[in-house]
Order: structure tokens, then C-alpha cells, then sequence
């Protein structure tokens, strides 16, 4: 099912971020949202994951106990070995006989890269290999929906593109629904399926793009 906002409103304080907002988000397909910063492409991933609520319209066709989250920042627990922090997001979905899920794990780490670190600590790994991790458990969770924001911003070039093939050949794998917030135009378009172009608030969709396979620079 696609996910559908039909007359969406945010305000905080004096200030409208949407008004009267409407889009389809197609299932299955990735969505990259471009826009100026503070146009409101972070508030619509809160809304879509539910940390936030609309002020008028809806959200239809998400199921808010099956979304994961990749930021900008891995937000990996400190005091859990890589391959406990993959464990546990089978644990946080209540999923029963987690040793089932070790296969999935291991598999997971040789995609990504990092089947030598498992029982690492995330201090003890480079930038970019969290955000590895932080890929590898966003889809280890069984989820329906991906939110992405930013999470390539703070890398240097060469990691940049390593993440994004790596997100790339998992998706490949795995096509969940995913709408990625992102400032750079580039990585926006080496995966999204559809660009969208957000205006300042109140956001308004300056233009929509729809890739094919061919024109994503991979």
C-alpha cells in the first residue's frame, strides 16, 4: 500500500511548515526529498514515524510499529558489540528464539562488510563502519517503511560512495518503501526511484522527477 497524506498541517508556534499539504509516496520505491534546510523535510520523516503529530489532515497507509530510521548520527548503543546491537532489534520487535536470527546477522555483516568486527564495541570503529552498522540494522528490522535522514552527510567522499553501494545492494535485496531527506542532489539521485523539490515553508512540491534505472549515477 502506498502511503498517502491528504491535507496535512504542521504549525509550531507562528510558523506554518504545512499547509493543506497532499502526496502519495509509492510503495516500494525510494523517495528523495530535496530543499532548502528548515523547509520541513526532517518534520514530514517525524510525522511519517509518528514522533510527531499533525495539527489537521492524515497519514494513511503506515504502520507505526513497523518503520526503522536511519539518521545522520549511527545512534549505535555504546555499550553493545556490533553484533548486539543487530540482536537487538529482534528483541525490541518482540521476535521469539533470537538465536534463529544469528544466520541473518552473519549474513547481513558479510553484506555490509564487517563480518571480521562483530564483537566490537561501536568506539572502537571508524565513522563510516557505524554507519554500516546503522544501515545493517535498519533492515535486519523487519520493517515496511525506511525513513532516511541525512545519513551520509557527515562522511568524507570515498566512504559516501561506499555507503551508498552498500544501501544500494541490500535494497536491491530487500525493496522496502523509503523516503530519504537529504541536502546533496548527488546521493539523492544515485537512489531514489522519484525526486521531490520542497519549497520553503509553507512547503509547497516545487518539482517532481521520476528516475528510471538508466539515469541514476551509480
Amino acid at each position: 500500500m502506498s502511503i498517502i497524506i491528504k491535507d496535512l498541517s504542521k504549525i509550531y508556534g507562528e510558523e506554518t511548515i504545512f499547509e493543506d499539504f497532499n502526496l502519495v509516496f509509492e510503495k516500494h520505491k525510494i523517495t528523495g526529498i530535496l530543499g532548502p534546510s528548515g523547509a520541513g523535510k526532517t518534520t514530514l520523516l517525524n510525522l511519517c514515524s509518528g514522533l510527531d503529530q499533525p495539527d489537521r489532515g492524515t497519514i494513511e497507509g503506515i504502520n507505526f510499529q513497523s518503520i526503522s530510521y536511519i539518521f545522520q548520527e549511527p545512534r549505535l548503543l555504546p555499550w553493545r558489540t556490533v553484533r548486539e546491537n543487530l540482536r537487538f532489534v529482534f528483541k525490541e520487535k518482540a521476535i521469539k528464539k533470537p538465536g534463529s536470527h544469528e544466520a541473518d546477522i552473519d549474513a547481513m555483516l558479510e553484506l555490509v562488510g564487517l563480518a571480521t568486527v562483530g564483537d566490537y564495541f561501536p568506539q572502537e570503529l571508524s565513522g563510516g563502519m557505524r554507519q554500516r552498522v546503522s544501515i545493517a540494522r535498519a533492515f535486519l528490522y523487519p520493517s515496511e517503511l525506511l525513513l532516511m535522514d541525512e545519513p551520509f552527510s557527515s562522511l568524507d567522499c570515498s566512504l559516501k560512495n561506499r555507503l551508498i553501494e552498500d544501501f544500494s545492494k541490500i535494497w536491491e535485496q530487500d525493496k522496502r518503501t523509503v523516503i530519504f531527506v537529504s541536502h546533496n542532489e548527488d546521493e539523492i539521485r544515485r537512489l531514489a526511484d522519484v525526486i521531490l523539490t520542497f519549497s520553503d515553508k509553507p512547503v509547497q512540491i516545487l518539482k517532481k522527477e521520476r528516475l528510471s534505472n538508466n539515469s541514476k549515477k551509480m
